[in-house]
This record gives C-alpha cells, sequence and structure tokens, in this order.
C-alpha cells in the first residue's frame, strides 16, 4: 500500500513540476509537423519519407477497396482485399520498425535538449494503440531527462507498432474464416489502420527532431544507415516481383 501512495505522490509531484517548467505540453494536431527541415538535412529525410507515405498510402487504397467490396455485398472478395492489406501491413511495419530501432541507435549521441511533442491516448482509435499510450502516458510524468523521455516514445512507437501488426492480422484471420460483414469487426479495422497511419507520422517526426540534434558526422552515419535500408527495401521489391 506505501508504494502506491509513493507512486502517486511522485506522479502529482512531476505533474506540477512538469508545469511550472513548461515541460511537456501536448501538441493540440497529432499530424501537424516540426519546423521545415534545414536545406542540408532534406535529402536525408525526403527519400525515406516518400518511402514510408507511399507504403501508408497503398495500403489506404486496398482497405478502401475492400470496404467497397464489403458494400457491395462481396464479402469473399472483400477478405481477399484485406488479405492484400495484411501483405502491405507488414511491410510497412518492418521498415517503421527498422527505422525505429536506427533512431534508438543514434539518440545516445545526440548532444543538448532532444526536442518532444507527447503522444497521448485521445489520439488513438482502437483500444489496443489506447492502452498502450496510457502507460506511456503514465510513465513519461516521472521521466525527466529528455533522451530517456524520447527513448521512452521511441519504445512506445514500437510497442504499439507490434500491437496493430498482431490485432489486425488477428482480425485478418477471424474475417476470412467466418467471412465477416459485422460493423464492429470492420470498424476495428478501420482504427488499426488510423492509428498505424498516426504511428508512421509520428515516426516520421521523431526523424526530424532526431536529424536536427545530431552532429555533421552523425547525420552523415545515420543517413548511410537510412540509405542501406531503403536498398534493401528495393531489392526486397525486386526479387518479389521477379518471382
Amino acid at each position: 500500500m506505501r508504494w502506491i501512495i509513493g507512486s502517486l505522490v511522485l506522479v502529482a509531484v512531476a505533474a506540477v513540476l512538469r508545469r511550472i517548467l513548461h515541460m511537456g505540453a501536448a501538441a493540440k494536431d497529432p499530424a501537424s509537423g516540426l519546423a521545415p527541415l534545414r536545406p542540408d538535412l532534406q535529402p536525408v529525410y525526403h527519400p525515406l519519407a516518400r518511402e514510408i507515405e507511399a507504403h501508408t498510402v497503398i495500403l489506404g487504397i486496398t482497405l478502401n477497396d475492400a470496404f467497397g467490396e464489403r458494400e457491395e455485398n462481396r464479402q469473399e472478395m472483400a477478405w481477399r482485399v484485406v488479405g492484400l492489406a495484411l501483405g502491405e501491413w507488414e511491410r510497412l511495419t518492418e521498415l517503421i520498425v527498422c527505422v525505429l530501432n536506427i533512431l534508438a541507435k543514434y539518440l545516445p549521441a545526440t548532444s543538448g535538449i532532444v526536442p518532444l511533442r507527447r503522444i497521448t491516448a485521445g489520439h488513438f482509435k482502437s483500444q489496443a494503440a489506447i492502452d498502450s499510450a496510457r502507460l506511456y502516458e503514465f510513465l513519461d510524468q516521472v521521466v525527466f531527462s529528455s533522451k530517456r523521455r524520447f527513448s521512452l516514445q521511441l519504445r512506445l512507437l514500437e510497442r504499439t507498432t507490434a500491437t496493430l501488426r498482431k490485432e489486425f492480422r488477428r482480425a485478418c484471420r477471424e474475417g476470412e474464416r467466418t467471412l465477416d460483414t459485422s460493423e464492429q469487426l470492420w470498424s476495428r479495422l478501420d482504427y488499426y489502420f488510423h492509428d498505424f497511419d498516426l504511428i508512421t507520422k509520428e515516426t516520421l517526426l521523431a526523424l526530424q527532431t532526431l536529424l536536427v540534434c545530431q552532429s555533421p558526422e552523425g547525420v552523415q552515419e545515420l543517413s548511410l544507415d537510412l540509405s542501406a535500408l531503403l536498398e534493401r527495401g528495393v531489392r526486397v521489391s525486386v526479387s518479389l516481383s521477379d518471382q
């Protein structure tokens, strides 16, 4: 009982201090970005951003087609299209997780205070993502180091990405087996995509933040890792198309 009271007191004190220090203000618009990148950072950021945005658009269009098939009462075709979306979901998940791992790798080398946008549970729609965000919100109240808070956010993004992948896959398999047409299941698919799209945007914003905080040498090394990631993706795409 004492540790519970102690934890609550710690959270309360942390919240008061954060207000005094103007720390951790939540952004009103989760889709709003940071200030424009310096010209020297744009060639590092934009190729990866375009790749992620392209995969996200493809995923959204595929899911929209599935919803269209459902509305036309072609349930078997609708779930086949959802299956195609699952394949794109897996590819985008792998890309996002790789980017988050690269950011975690370069976070210790950053100097000074790392700017941070807080992610709140209210930005999400699916219960799985909301639960992840609520745990993050609790921990964020008792961490003051900007690097540790940024690291905590990276873990939230990676954990939520894995959770959404698992939940979307489960819903897909359930629907394919039963040809479920219920509003409940299809709403879950819509919520999962909304939250995954938000994760991709927050990942790109995290990349912008870390780029700004890197030394010229760090930017160069980070650029090499991102380029290698994109090249691996191209090689995978080519090998699949040749089969």
